[in-house]
């Protein structure tokens, strides 16, 4: 009896232990309920509205490429894709559908391979791009079959269309999907199907072009499947850029070309602007945005014309015969000869035991500065070379944007080479030869140029002396970029005597009696053309091949073939176009390379292609030339056969 007041004492302090216990557990439960829905709503409250609404990021229009009169080159069309919805049809069946739509289109294995690894990958709801760039007919056959395609659909978005195909492709490149290594903070890369420039001045602009991404309020549900768009802010189209190319004199000197593999570059002389960049053969830049076959790819990669290299900027070539204005001035400025100095041509020009031999066999006789430009006497300046020396002949290219990249707004341009004693010294151990020298008076040798160097040098002798700078890029965004104007630039310091002497020679070559490329001559009041031809040997022809006698070019095989090259400007009295021509294999500057450089001239005249100025030679300058326009018939025509040495004619 009296253990029965102790045991209920100690079951009553147990039940208030426990239930002081449980009072502070709900009173803890209910300070922190009481701590999430009234302290913390706000926050949590925002929480929530951010899982359950999702801000998107929208790609913006790219922006258009237009040339200099605003025709549109590059510009954005509707895209149509066919898209897979994998939760629309049974896991089982998707192997059926994607073998259904093979039938209707073509679908590679290497797309097939790529669809099963992205439905694998993705969510069910996730749409899985089947193809893209999908035509009309296309569009209509997978409309008419929907009803048996389960889980496929059409998506319309944007793609990238290039208007002119592979005449402008080398200036204008491509656009392509982005890289795992591309480094870019910009947010848009990782927008799934975005793509950005990859060469040209697509690659230039790529980020003026991109613009601003837009942006999409969507609600979604726990497993991040869209309900509805609740607010949407478009993006800010890309800039459009404005190029200096007029397309139009594009167009027809790529078919002037035809099946050549050559380049021309045309050049506003007077501030720089490039009118046309032709390289030929080329690609479109259409396959590289859609997607390149294997077969299509191979075919570019394995074509011996390499349609995959600009030329323009890319190409390295002997100058030829062309650079021998380069040389004169040189000679000119060291004082070693002057205007009225004749040398005398026998046909070939002894040094120690060499013999070096002029493209004329039998020689041009006694030629001064003007004529031994106009008939492109090699051994005048194999003479002329010799008495300079090879490092001031290069300071003097060097003024004329040789031996380094001209700067022009494009990836990938090359410097070429001009020589010197301490580059061979330190390139190959070895010291510079006097017979190395004479071989460069004529553009040979270790000489190396673009065309774009090429009608830099001649831009800068038709305007004068003044260092003009090559661009393609006229405006970004309606806003002018900066434009070298001449009068206001640096000159050459080149004395206009000896520039007037040079555009002499080179007005002599087309217009003068003896000239080698008279029979190109335009033969247009007002829009008479100066210029220099080139002829350039690929391979060294052996003492009993010339001997023998030199066969032809055309009937060599197509790699042994000389190059044909040529520079020139017109119209004479007052400059405004510059072109050079390089035909790689086409045989000689005078009769390949030289009617092309005149064709694309008048046609540049006749477009207009730099723009309204006066063109009209003055009468003057008619008259100067009236006794010069009657071409001798005693006179030799141009000829194209290499010796010993090299030749350049």
């Amino acid at each position: 009896m009296n253990r029965d007041p102790d045991r209920h004492k100690m079951f009553a302090r147990r039940a208030a232990i426990l239930a002081g216990g449980k009072a502070l557990l709900i009173s803890a439960l209910a300070g922190r309920l009481y701590y999430l829905q009234v302290v913390e709503a706000d926050r949590y409250a925002t929480l929530a509205d951010e899982n359950r609404i999702n801000l998107r990021l929208l790609a913006p229009p790219r922006g258009r490429i237009v040339d200099r009169f605003g025709r549109p080159i590059a510009e954005n069309q509707q895209n149509y894709r066919l898209q897979l919805v994998p939760e629309d049809v049974k896991r089982s069946d998707i192997d059926d559908v994607i073998a259904s739509v093979r039938q209707i289109i073509e679908l590679s294995e290497k797309d097939k391979r790529r669809i099963i690894r992205e439905v694998r990958r993705n969510r069910a709801f996730v749409p899985i791009t089947l193809r893209e760039n999908l035509d009309w007919s296309e569009v209509a056959r997978l409309e008419i079959n929907a009803p048996d395609l389960p889980g496929v659909m059409i998506d319309v978005g944007r793609s990238r269309n290039y208007l002119y195909g592979p005449e402008i492709s080398h200036v204008l490149g491509y656009v392509a999907p982005v890289a795992e290594d591309d480094e870019d903070k910009d947010p848009l890369l990782k927008l799934p199907g975005f793509r950005i420039g990859r060469a040209g001045v697509e690659k230039v602009h790529d980020l003026s072009l991109r613009g601003t991404g837009g942006s999409s309020q969507v609600e979604v549900n726990a497993y991040g499947r869209m309900i509805r768009e609740l607010s949407r802010r478009e993006g800010q189209p890309g800039a459009e850029v404005m190029l200096t190319i007029d397309v139009g004199l594009q167009e027809y000197i790529a078919k002037r070309l035809g099946e050549e593999s050559a380049s021309v570059v045309v050049m506003d002389v007077r501030n720089g602007d490039i009118l046309s960049m032709v390289s030929n053969p080329s690609f479109d830049s259409n396959d590289f945005n859609r997607g390149l076959s294997n077969d299509l790819w191979k075919s570019l990669v394995n074509d011996e014309r390499a349609p995959l290299i600009n030329k323009s900027i890319a190409g390295m070539y002997s100058p030829g015969s062309t650079f021998k204005m380069v040389v004169l001035l040189a000679a000119l400025e060291k004082g070693v000869i002057n205007a009225d100095h004749k040398i005398h041509c026998n046909g070939e020009y002894k040094l120690g035991n060499a013999t070096f031999h002029c493209w004329k066999r039998h020689g041009h006789g006694s030629v001064d500065a003007k004529e031994a430009i106009a008939q492109s006497c090699d051994v005048y300046f194999y003479e002329i070379a010799k008495r300079t020396g090879i490092d001031r002949i290069a300071a003097m290219a060097k003024k004329f944007g040789f031996d380094a990249p001209t700067g022009v707004d494009l990836p990938g341009e090359r410097g070429g080479l001009m020589p010197t004693r301490d580059w061979k010294r330190m390139k190959h151990d070895e010291p510079w030869h006097q017979g190395e020298t004479v071989i460069s008076g004529i553009g040979q040798g270790f000489i190396l140029t673009t065309p774009l160097q090429l009608a830099l040098m001649t831009s800068r002798i038709a305007n004068g002396g003044l260092a003009v700078v090559p661009h393609l890029t006229r405006a970004v965004g309606g806003n002018s970029t900066p434009t070298v104007i001449p009068g206001t630039q640096n000159s050459l310091n080149i004395p206009p005597r000896h520039m007037d002497l040079v555009q002499q020679g080179m007005d002599a070559v087309m217009n003068g009696p003896r000239g080698t490329a008279r029979r190109s001559a335009t033969k247009i009041d007002g829009f008479d053309m100066a210029g220099k031809t080139g002829t350039v040997q690929v391979r060294r022809i052996t003492k009993a091949e010339r001997e023998a006698g030199v066969r032809k070019n055309k009937d060599l095989p197509w790699k042994f073939r000389d190059h044909a090259l040529f520079v020139g400007y017109a119209p004479v009295e007052n400059p405004r176009y510059a072109v050079s021509v390089v035909v790689e294999h086409g045989g000689g500057g005078s009769s390949v390379a030289a009617p092309i450089a005149r064709d694309v001239l008048i046609e540049a005249h006749r477009r207009g292609s730099a723009g309204p100025g006066a063109l009209v030679a003055s009468p003057s300058a008619n008259e100067k030339r009236q006794e010069t326009k009657e071409v001798d018939p005693n006179a030799e025509p141009p000829q194209t056969v290499t010796a010993d040495g090299g030749q350049g004619t």
